[in-house]
């Protein structure tokens, strides 16, 4: 756990960066609660759990990358915790710590574990209900442990819906370990309890869809990954050894692993879902399964190093961190994402503003402004029709594309505001093909910026209006 806290804290702030997935959350985290609840009935209510939490962190500590990305690094140092104490009770010492070390480490981990959004806290709490199962299959625990088993899968569910194939993993586990007919029935019980909870989010989900519109349809090199993680968690399996009918970390890793990524890759043939972060906790069988390895290892050179299994665990560990070094820090610098909408608020302010007006292509650019209102003080969105917090959207609602164009041929000066050239796609929309038709027609640029994946230009009128 302090291992993976000081992974988090290294580099906490990404020199000062926010990229628009975290823009999202810290922009709704400022709204009020009732803005929240209402905008959430229109857009995110996948995410409408996390968004309250964070609010009330934003409210109790201010906001800042701090407040954003902490409970991220908590969440998952509770992750890797939940990882060795399964490893410790299924196989050992040292099979737990070299798990819970390795899960700090992983790169998919050390990606989210700065990172301002739900999926570090789902991890966390995967590895809490899956600690919980090992706990009363082994020691048949007691009943509050089945109703914090069913409490706990449900909070993930409200913050992930997907997180409910680790129920679907920990049956595998269940039936791999010959379980007795009580363990099924109150499992059965904790499981219906904690889906029936989560079932009207997954149905009012449904008619946001669209927000996932973006994914792209499964192909055979996305599946290169997964089929990589699943190679070295069936390797960690096979040096296991489990006995038949035996909780092992075979037994409970392995599903872990596989079922979730099966079920993501299966559900994503019906509709584009595929995204790594989805199930990043299956993670936790991943790391689970490698803590098998240094003991496999030592087993191995015993016989011509009978000290091997004193060095062999701390030689390997350097070994990886030495390897893992160059990836971990570029995941902890601003370039390790797509964007930094606190860069371009950063050269605004710069700007002579007088008399500008300001447009955002795409509309969802407009993050930066509400991330950091004051560097578009005196900039008029003349786009806006209805604010986001008015219209209970992320964006807001601009105005019909001839109110925009209207609009636009009265301005002496507008910065428009855009990704860089080499994130950007293609516009689409008629009023984003309004502003740039406008702007090609009518305006010059007279400076142009391109920063950490965000793109600022301003222009000055040209041509007067036809």
């Amino acid at each position: 756990m302090l291992w993976t806290l000081a992974l988090g804290l290294w580099g906490l702030s990404r020199q000062g960066s926010v990229w628009r997935d975290e823009a999202a959350t810290w922009q709704v985290a400022e709204r009020s609660t009732g803005d929240i609840v209402r905008m959430v009935g229109n857009v995110d209510v996948v995410h409408g759990l996390y968004y309250l939490f964070m609010h009330g962190l934003f409210a109790c500590f201010g906001p800042g990358t701090a407040t954003l990305r902490l409970p991220s690094v908590l969440a998952m140092a509770v992750a890797a915790a939940c990882v060795a104490a399964i490893g410790y009770r299924l196989a050992g010492v040292r099979v737990g710590l070299a798990g819970g070390l390795v899960f700090g480490l992983l790169p998919a981990v050390q990606f989210y574990l700065q990172e301002g959004r739900p999926y570090a806290l789902v991890a966390a709490g995967a590895g809490i209900s899956t600690l919980l199962l090992v706990t009363v299959v082994q020691e048949r625990g007691r009943a509050v442990c089945w109703v914090a088993y069913s409490g706990t899968v449900l909070m993930c569910g409200l913050l992930n819906w997907l997180s409910l194939m680790v129920l679907s993993a920990h049956l595998v586990t269940l039936v791999r370990a010959r379980v007795g007919r009580g363990v099924w029935i109150r499992w059965a019980v904790a499981s219906a309890v904690a889906v029936a909870g989560v079932l009207p989010l997954v149905l009012f989900s449904r008619s946001q869809s669209e927000q996932v519109s973006w994914i792209p349809p499964l192909t055979w090199h996305m599946m290169i990954g997964p089929a990589v993680l699943l190679a070295i968690g069936g390797l960690g399996a096979l040096l296991d050894r489990p006995r038949t009918g035996e909780l092992s970390v075979a037994a409970v890793g392995l599903p872990l692993l596989v079922v979730p990524q099966i079920g993501l890759i299966g559900l994503s043939l019906v509709q584009p879902l595929f995204l790594d972060r989805y199930v990043l906790f299956s993670l936790l069988g991943l790391a689970l399964l490698i803590g098998v390895f240094p003991g496999a290892l030592a087993r191995v050179a015993v016989p011509r190093f009978p000290g091997a299994p004193v060095w062999i665990p701390p030689v390997l560990a350097a070994v990886v961190v030495v390897a893992l070094l160059p990836q971990s820090l570029a995941k902890r610098s601003p370039e390790s994402r797509v964007d930094d909408v606190l860069a371009v608020a950063e050269e605004v302010r710069r700007l002579e503003k007088a008399g500008a007006a300001v447009l955002y292509v795409p509309a969802a650019r407009r993050d930066t402004r509400l991330v950091s209102p004051d560097a578009f003080a005196g900039l008029r969105d003349i786009a806006l029709a209805e604010g986001p917090e008015e219209s209970g959207t992320l964006k807001g609602v601009e105005a019909e594309p001839a109110r925009i164009r209207a609009a636009m041929l009265d301005q002496r000066r507008i910065l428009l505001v855009s990704d860089a050239a080499r994130v950007a796609k293609p516009v689409a929309g008629e009023r984003d093909r309004v502003k740039t038709s406008v702007l090609a027609e009518y305006f010059t640029p007279v400076t142009d910026a391109q920063v950490r994946g965000r793109r600022m230009r301003m222009y000055e009128r040209l041509l007067p209006a036809r």
